[in-house]
């Protein structure tokens, strides 16, 4: 068993990801859209993660080393783009959910620094767990981000994917979890967050001048919210007030039976509004599995550039599959965290 996991963990950390890239980039081509294909692949992929994992398991035998680690890294990689080819409700894909919490939760990261599990202090009785890691490397602090997951995702599934692309990068993150931060009875999402930027700003080792806030999915508009109440955060990834913008034109459409009833000059003061609230650069991921469309992010950089506000878009690559659409992570995320170093690490 030990001889097959090294035949299938050949390959080092940026291997494995150019690989993931490339293998999600060709779905459509190469004509990997069946549910059969789709589960050969996913087994494939689970298999590499699999034998990364117990080859890092069986180096960290002998001691901590960066090997080790970095074989830690390609399994979280490899567990993620099997986790987007199985179906959510299937028992395989929990199982995977598993593998990725455990590697998070136990992973010694380079140079010894370990993943610390936390307790954020709030508003008792809603203290919620979160999940940090340092990139501090000398006597120097590091910019960080708080980064919120989509719904439904845990703290240390998000950390898991996260912590392949930041490793290198000069920047500390702390996970938190969307369900956490949005379901609390007790405190506001903001106020939640803000006790993060509390809990980093106290840290040694972390530059309270530099801390940027990223969210996915609905957390996107929770972390335009943070960005604009709290001065603190000097970059925000997020929906930089969309979200709330399209509900509103929703429920004035619905109350009056009419569509259009708010005109552009309208739409365009109160987007303008919505934005000198952020006073931060801004990063909107439109499309694909997120909650602002292609037509709204390319209107408000239009409306952007006229006003010389700093906010950018991506689009990430969808891929485009008869049992569902699949988003090409690893190319999003590295172009989402180097925009953060940018703005943070060389700010």
């Amino acid at each position: 068993m030990e001889r097959a996991a090294y035949s299938e963990a050949i390959s080092d950390l940026v291997s494995t990801r150019r690989g993931a890239a490339m293998f999600l980039r060709n779905l459509a081509a190469d004509g990997i859209c069946g549910s059969r294909t789709r589960q050969h692949w996913a087994a494939k992929w689970t298999n590499i993660g699999d034998a990364h994992q117990l080859r890092s398991d069986l180096t960290f035998k002998m001691g901590p080393c960066d090997q080790a680690a970095e074989d830690g890294l390609c399994a979280l990689t490899a567990f993620e783009v099997a986790r987007r080819l199985i179906d959510e409700e299937s028992p395989n894909s929990q199982d995977i959910s598993a593998k990725v919490e455990a590697i998070a939760r136990q992973l010694v990261s380079f140079r010894g620094r370990k993943i610390e599990r936390l307790q954020i202090a709030c508003c008792e009785p809603s203290d919620f767990s979160a999940y940090y890691w340092s990139a501090r490397e000398s006597d120097l602090r590091t910019p960080a981000v708080i980064c919120i997951s989509k719904e439904g995702e845990t703290a240390a599934t998000l950390l898991g994917r996260l912590l392949p692309v930041v490793i290198g990068r000069g920047l500390s993150i702390l996970t938190v979890s969307h369900d956490h931060v949005s379901h609390c009875p007790h405190c506001k999402s903001t106020f939640m967050l803000s006790c993060c930027l509390d809990y980093l700003s106290e840290r040694p080792d972390i530059d309270a001048r530099q801390i940027g806030v990223y969210g996915e999915g609905l957390s996107a508009a929770t972390a335009t919210e943070l960005a604009a109440s709290d001065r603190r955060v000097t970059a925000a990834v997020c929906d930089a007030g969309l979200w709330n913008w399209v509900r509103l034109l929703a429920s004035v459409e619905w109350m009056t039976k009419a569509a259009d009833v708010i005109d552009s000059d309208v739409g365009s003061t109160r987007r303008s509004l919505l934005l000198r609230q952020l006073r931060c650069p801004a990063l909107v991921v439109a499309g694909g599995s997120g909650i602002v469309s292609v037509e709204e992010a390319a209107t408000l950089k239009a409306e952007c550039m006229t006003r010389h506000v700093d906010l950018e878009v991506i689009i990430p690559q969808m891929i485009r599959t008869r049992s569902g659409d699949i988003e090409n992570f690893v190319t999003c995320d590295e172009d989402v965290f180097k925009w953060l170093e940018l703005k943070l690490a060389h700010g």
